[in-house]
C-alpha cells in the first residue's frame, strides 16, 4: 500500500483556500487596512482603467448621455435591429432558401410563417435544395423514428456542404420546430451539423440569426414563449392549386398527457386573437380556397381572451365524464363562437379542425357541427387505448366507459358523422388484456380513419421520469399490425356498404395511379376516384350542356367499388356546397367510410 502519511487533505476552510490579502480586503471595515505598496499601485491603476474606458450608454445603439433628459429615438425603440449588426444584415439579398417540412400539419403552417417572414426580408424560394442558399428543417420531435430522419437528413445536407464549390455561396442549414427546441446542445454543440437553430416561437428572429449564420457563426433561439401566436403575420400557403389551406388558431398544449413531448417543445396553451383568424380566413376565400382546416395541439380548447368583452367568469364546459389536470380557466371567446363565425364566411368553403381533444367537445360545438353545411361532418376523436387502466397511466382525463358515451352522444346528435382516430400500442404497463380491450373499442366505434403508433418514450414527459417502458419492442410491433388489420377489417365492411351511394367531392386534382382519373375528398376526408369525363352542369342550370371538371370543382359522384384507403365511381354533375345542402341532404349519411394510415412503425 502507498504511505499516505505526506499527503495533504483536499478539502480546505474557506479561509485556507483564499489567499491572504483577500482576505484582508473581504474582510475590512471603517478602519484602514496596510498592503504592499506595489499591490496598492496596481489596484490605482486599475480603477483609473475603469474609469476611462466604455460606460454602458457606449454600448447601446442611440443612447443619450443627457442624464437629465433622456432621447428615445425610433431605431431606439425598434425591436427588428441591432446595434452589432450592420443596417443592411437582415435583407436576404435574393438569398435562396428551400424548406423541408417533416411531421403534422402544424408543422406545414409553421413553414408559412417562417417563409412570410423570410420573404419580406428579400429572401427568395426554391424547391432545389442542390440551388438552394440556405436549407431550413422544419421538424418533429414526437417520435423517436421522426428524430433519426431529421439526423439522417442533415448528414447527407452536410456532405453536400463540403462538396459546394468554393465559388459559390457556403450553403446554411438550419433546423425549426420542436426538435431545434429539444435538441439543442446536441445538435450545434455535439454534432456539429447546423448553423440556424430556431425554436417555434423563434420565427421572427429568423432574419437576425441568418446574418449572424452568414458571419460565419452557429446561431440559436430557442425560447418558449407565453404569448406568441403570429397573429399579425400572414402565411404564404404554398399547397397544390391553392385549393386547401391551414389556419393555425391557437399554439402549445396543458394537457400534459405523459407520453407526449408537445408541451415541452411548444410550451404553453394560448390561442390567436378571432380577428386575426377571421382576417385571414377572409383572404383565402378571396383567393378562392375551398376548404381550410384550423388547426392547434387541442384545437377545440381554443380560448380567445384579447378582448374585454371575451372576459367573463364562466368557466368552459366539458364533454360529460371528462376532466383536466389543470384548473378549469373562466372567460373567453370559446372554440364554437370561433367555429360559428368562421363557417359564415364563405358558404361554398369547407371547414375542418385538427387535433381536438375529446374533452372538449360540449353539445354546443357539435349541434354547430350539425346545423352548418360547409362544417364537415366528420369528427376527430383521439382515443389512444381502449384500455381505462391505460387511459389511466396516459393522464388522458377519461375512461373507455366515458368515451362510448361520447360516440353514442356524437353519432346521436349528427348522424351518419365520420369518425377518425389515434392510437398508441405498447405504452408502459399495457397487457394483453389492455391491448384487445383497444381492438374491441375499435370494432364498436368504426372509424373512418386511423392513425397509429408504436409508443416512443420521450424525455421530459412524465412517462419518463415515473413509468417503466416495459413492453418489448417485438412486442409492440406485433400488437400495432394487429390494430392495423382490425382497422383494415372494419374499413373494408364500412366502404362497401356505401356502394351505391352518392358523395359530395371537392376535387383536388389527377389520380396519381392514372391520368385518366381525377381524385379528390368527400366529407368524411376519405379519397373519391373517377374518371376524367365532362359532366353535367348544376342542376338548377337550364340545358343539357356539359363541361370539363377542373381541381376546385364540387360534383356529386356515384359510389361502385370501394377498399379500405379509397371509394371509386363516376361523377354525375357539377354542384356547390350550399346547392348540395337542399338538394341533396343525406348525401353525406350514406354511412361511414373507413381507411388507415400508418405512421411510426
Amino acid at each position: 500500500m502507498r504511505n499516505t502519511s505526506r499527503l495533504r487533505p483536499i478539502f480546505l476552510t474557506f479561509e485556507q483556500w483564499l489567499p491572504r490579502w483577500s482576505l484582508q480586503h473581504r474582510l475590512c471595515c471603517s478602519k484602514p487596512v496596510s498592503v504592499h505598496s506595489n499591490e496598492q499601485s496596481r489596484a490605482d491603476k486599475f480603477k483609473t482603467q475603469i474609469a476611462t474606458g466604455p460606460r454602458f450608454h457606449d454600448f447601446v445603439k442611440g443612447a443619450s448621455i443627457n442624464k437629465q433628459q433622456p432621447v428615445i429615438t425610433d431605431d431606439l425603440i425598434d425591436t427588428d435591429k441591432h446595434a452589432y449588426l450592420p443596417e443592411d444584415s437582415e435583407i436576404g439579398n435574393s438569398r435562396t432558401v428551400c424548406f423541408e417540412t417533416y411531421g403534422c400539419q402544424m408543422n406545414v403552417n409553421d413553414t408559412e410563417i417562417a417563409w412570410s417572414i423570410l420573404q419580406k426580408k428579400g429572401y427568395q424560394r426554391t424547391s432545389d435544395v442542390a440551388e438552394a442558399d440556405v436549407v431550413l428543417l422544419v421538424t418533429c420531435s414526437i417520435r423517436e423514428k421522426a428524430e433519426q430522419t431529421i439526423w439522417n437528413r442533415l448528414r447527407q445536407l452536410t456532405a453536400m456542404k463540403k462538396r459546394r464549390l468554393k465559388t459559390r455561396v457556403p450553403m446554411k442549414i438550419g433546423v425549426l420546430g420542436c426538435m431545434a427546441e429539444r435538441l439543442k446542445s446536441e445538435l450545434l454543440e455535439r454534432e456539429k451539423l447546423l448553423d440556424v437553430l430556431a425554436g417555434p416561437d423563434a420565427y421572427r428572429d429568423l432574419p437576425r440569426l441568418l446574418s449572424v449564420a452568414h458571419g460565419g457563426q452557429q446561431a440559436s433561439n430557442v425560447l418558449l414563449s407565453l404569448e406568441e401566436t403570429y397573429a399579425d403575420v400572414m402565411p404564404v400557403h404554398h399547397s397544390p392549386q391553392g385549393l386547401s389551406a391551414f389556419v393555425s388558431i391557437m399554439r402549445g398544449c396543458d394537457n400534459m398527457c405523459s407520453y407526449c413531448i408537445v408541451p415541452f417543445t411548444r410550451g404553453r396553451e394560448r390561442s390567436r386573437p378571432v380577428s386575426s383568424i377571421l382576417e385571414e380566413v377572409h383572404i383565402l376565400s378571396e383567393q378562392g380556397v375551398k376548404e381550410v382546416t384550423m388547426l392547434g395541439q387541442n384545437v377545440n380548447s381554443y380560448r380567445d381572451t384579447s378582448e374585454e368583452q371575451f372576459c367573463s367568469s364562466e368557466p368552459g364546459q366539458l364533454s360529460r365524464g371528462f376532466r383536466t389536470v389543470y384548473r378549469a380557466r373562466p372567460g373567453g371567446l370559446r372554440f364554437a363562437d370561433l367555429l360559428d363565425r368562421v363557417s359564415l364566411i364563405d358558404p361554398d368553403m369547407r371547414i375542418r379542425f385538427t387535433s381536438p381533444h375529446p374533452k372538449d367537445f360540449p353539445d354546443e360545438v357539435l349541434q354547430l357541427i350539425k346545423e352548418r353545411a360547409n362544417i364537415c361532418k366528420q369528427v376527430h376523436l383521439p382515443a389512444q387505448s381502449g384500455s381505462s387502466t391505460v387511459l389511466q397511466a396516459m393522464r388522458r382525463g377519461y375512461s373507455r366507459e366515458a368515451y362510448l358515451e361520447l360516440v353514442d352522444n356524437i353519432k346521436t346528435i349528427i348522424p351518419g358523422v365520420s369518425l377518425s382516430s389515434d392510437f398508441i400500442s405498447g405504452f408502459c404497463g399495457e397487457t394483453e388484456e389492455d391491448h384487445l380491450q383497444t381492438l374491441s373499442l375499435i370494432r364498436e366505434v368504426r372509424y373512418n380513419v386511423g392513425f397509429l403508433f408504436a409508443y416512443s418514450m420521450r424525455k421530459k414527459t412524465h412517462a419518463f421520469h415515473r413509468l417503466q417502458d416495459d413492453v418489448p419492442a417485438e412486442v409492440k410491433q406485433r400488437r400495432l399490425e394487429e390494430l392495423i388489420g382490425m382497422f383494415r377489417e372494419e374499413a373494408t365492411k364500412v366502404n362497401s356498404a356505401l356502394i351505391g351511394s352518392t358523395q359530395l367531392v371537392l376535387v383536388e386534382g389527377e389520380s396519381k395511379r392514372s391520368a385518366q382519373d381525377l381524385c379528390g375528398r368527400n366529407d368524411g376526408n376519405v379519397k373519391v376516384i373517377f374518371p376524367r369525363q365532362e359532366v353535367a352542369g348544376q342542376p338548377t342550370d337550364t340545358g343539357t350542356d356539359t363541361s370539363p371538371v377542373n381541381p376546385g370543382d364540387y360534383v356529386l359522384v356515384k359510389i361502385e367499388s370501394a377498399n379500405s384507403q379509397s371509394l371509386r365511381g363516376h361523377a354525375l354533375s357539377h354542384t356547390s356546397l350550399s346547392d348540395s345542402a337542399t338538394r341533396l341532404p343525406d348525401h353525406r349519411h350514406d354511412g361511414q367510410l373507413a381507411s388507415v394510415a400508418r405512421h411510426g412503425i
